[in-house]
């Protein structure tokens, strides 16, 4: 069963006219989003419906990702009637929600509502509203925000504040701006925890600083902090995009003694370099090993295989890999899915690029829409 169904059964009994159950459950199955706004607001007459923040996620996600925005303000806007909203973790969920729906502005305005309703505003609300500027996507106002309301509001950041300043920036490519604020921490009598320097060792990697990011390993290095899987792959990923493949295979193969163990992006990193150097027999070697471990292959995975597959001319193996995305349900971009049809079709494969066709076309997961070329 379901959490979702689950949730409807527990709270069963406390809507009547029609039936709690058929209330809930008709809101989990309901497939037309015009009614699932209406039944959501009709459950949120019950005040044990109205904590369940993770069916209210639900909800606004789905409505969100069909990008109807007007029905996400009409649901969140419907909760303001109720009395939970002069609670402060109540008009957080509602800053948050708008935040991963894009609606900065929305966000902002229960946040500026709050005072008004006599719901207090503490570092709590002030993080949500950054949070939901780096969900929105609108940075520069993360910075304004940043910057204002803290003697505005008489608060203080903490480091949740910090860290969010500082993925916003990353995320913008300042990075610069990045350093500035890791730098205004233990200014302002903070120390950084591992997701100041996860943040920052991913932004600096991930993005050719390789220095800079080599700087913020150092200063970790020089703490208490215990890196993470999350921290070793900032670092493969920035040795192999400096080509320092042996490097990256080296720390990887130290992983284990240091009691962190290896996911699939730590694999994903070295099958990278071994594709980048276009040594096939190499990336082959990790994928097995990849197998053989407890991660599993995703979409990055594959495409980077695929891709190298393809340019050293090896179709038996990216038929393979073809078939076992499908099989793996793994949403590879479909252009990468092509790259095999076409060099099949210059190998004079006709029949097994239409073959591949008709499996991308027909699955149910993903229709590719895949095409065979005219042979040239």
């Amino acid at each position: 069963m379901s959490t979702l169904s689950r949730i409807f059964r527990t709270f069963s009994t406390s809507v009547s006219n029609p039936p709690a159950k058929s209330i809930y459950e008709d809101l989990y199955k309901e497939r037309n989003l015009k009614r699932v706004v209406e039944k959501f607001k009709k459950c949120s007459e019950s005040h044990l419906f109205r904590k369940q923040a993770n069916v209210y996620g639900n909800i606004v996600r789905r409505l969100a990702s069909a990008r109807k925005y007007k029905w996400v303000e009409e649901i969140l806007e419907d909760q303001k009637q109720y009395h939970e909203i002069s609670k402060e973790g109540f008009a957080v969920r509602l800053i948050s929600l708008y935040g991963k729906s894009g609606m900065l502005d929305h966000a902002s305005k229960v946040f500026d509502e709050m005072p008004e309703r006599k719901c207090p505003q503490t570092v709590k609300s002030f993080n949500a509203l950054l949070g939901a500027c780096v969900n929105a996507k609108k940075f520069d106002k993360l910075d304004g925000f940043f910057r204002e309301l803290p003697e505005k509001l008489s608060l203080k950041p903490d480091i949740v504040s910090y860290n969010t300043a500082i993925k916003a920036f990353c995320e913008m490519g300042s990075f610069d701006s990045a350093a500035t604020i890791f730098n205004e921490i233990e200014k302002n009598g903070l120390e950084p925890d591992l997701i100041t320097f996860n943040t920052l060792l991913i932004g600096f990697y991930g993005n050719g600083r390789f220095l800079e990011g080599e700087k913020f390993w150092g200063k970790l290095m020089n703490t208490s902090l215990s890196p993470d899987i999350r921290t070793y792959n900032a670092k493969l990923v920035g040795l192999v995009s400096e080509k320092k493949l042996a490097e990256a295979v080296e720390l990887f193969d130290k992983l284990e003694s240091k009691n962190v163990k290896p996911d699939e992006f730590s694999y994903n990193a070295i099958i990278n370099g071994f594709c980048n150097n276009g040594d096939l027999k190499e990336a082959k070697n990790w994928y097995a090993k990849l197998g053989q471990s407890d991660s599993t292959p995703n979409k990055a995975t594959f495409a980077a295989l695929i891709r190298l597959a393809c340019k050293v001319g090896d179709f038996d193996w990216a038929i393979e890999l073809f078939e076992q995305t499908i099989e793996e349900k793994c949403l590879v971009d479909p252009n990468v899915m092509q790259l095999v049809i076409h060099g099949l079709v210059k190998e004079k494969k006709i029949e097994d690029a239409k073959k591949l066709v008709g499996i991308g076309n027909s699955n149910k997961f993903r229709k590719y829409n895949l095409i065979v070329p005219a042979d040239e």
